[in-house]
């Protein structure tokens, strides 16, 4: 379901506009881009890109900006924000940025989603994750507010007696929408893609799901994974396990700053 929210335009820091819903939010999902980065994980010229948890595709537009030979399969599920999606990715992308309305997940089916048209970031197919932990969630959003980029450097001195009236403003308005899921094997076998050069997966506590959802032949032809995990029972170590499994040989976890507080965990994993 969408809400009908009309597309904004937001101006990055190196002047570069993009379609979006929140312009802070793009600022800092820009940002994010090159946390992607590092830890041998890299993009060149020729390479065949997933995104999942694309967001508005800002990942897709910086490599189609530097590596014009570039493919990316991004996929976003929440319609309002796959519209934001869509429309950097026919701006920039020249025939090779393919924005796929679809989760991923671990099989076919459907699977409803939250959807907070106030941090739109943040919507998730889990809401429930943030329940185990309720401070979880405003250290997330502290986080964000600690790190924001320099033209929002005020915001970084929020209070701390503030973060439940912000988080509560996040949740209000939130809506849910039911969402088609596929598989990234399904992907790969629909559209012929004999090969994944970066797998990148940050969609809200459904990561191991989506690697799962890998069948085992698929698995040797997959160069680099980046993947935010948030590490509930032991998620972290099972992921960890799961790609070692793979021949990911070489894994590196790293807290991004500001979320030392947080579940959330990024692994870097090459072979």
């Amino acid at each position: 379901m969408s809400t009908g929210k009309k597309l904004l335009t937001a101006r990055l820091d190196d002047g570069t506009e993009v379609f979006c819903l929140r312009v802070p939010e793009a600022v800092v999902l820009d940002s994010h881009v090159e946390g992607y980065m590092g830890n041998g994980i890299d993009i060149k010229d020729g390479d065949v890109v997933f995104d999942i948890g694309a967001n508005i595709g800002l990942l897709g537009v910086r490599a189609c900006q530097r590596f014009p030979n570039t493919k990316v399969f991004a996929f976003e599920p929440i319609p309002d924000i796959y519209a934001a999606a869509k429309a950097n990715a026919d701006k920039f992308g020249k025939g090779n940025y393919t924005v796929i309305p679809l989760g991923v997940s671990d099989q076919e089916g459907e699977l409803t989603f939250t959807y907070f048209p106030n941090a739109p970031a943040l919507s998730t197919s889990d809401p429930g994750q943030w329940d185990i932990d309720p401070k979880q969630f405003e250290n997330a959003v502290k986080g964000n507010l600690e790190n924001m980029p320099k033209r929002y450097r005020l915001l970084r001195f929020m209070p701390r007696f503030l973060m439940p009236m912000i988080v509560r403003q996040i949740k209000s308005g939130a809506v849910t929408v039911n969402c088609k899921l596929t598989t990234v094997s399904k992907v790969m076998e629909d559209n012929n893609i004999p090969k994944i050069d970066l797998l990148k997966v940050d969609c809200e506590g459904a990561e191991l799901a989506v690697l799962k959802g890998i069948k085992a032949e698929h698995w040797p032809v997959i160069g680099k994974v980046v993947a935010e995990v948030h590490d509930v029972d032991g998620r972290l170590e099972v992921v960890t396990a799961l790609l070692k499994s793979h021949g990911f040989n070489n894994i590196h976890q790293e807290k991004e700053k500001g979320f030392e507080k947080t579940q959330l965990t990024n692994i870097f994993a090459t072979r």
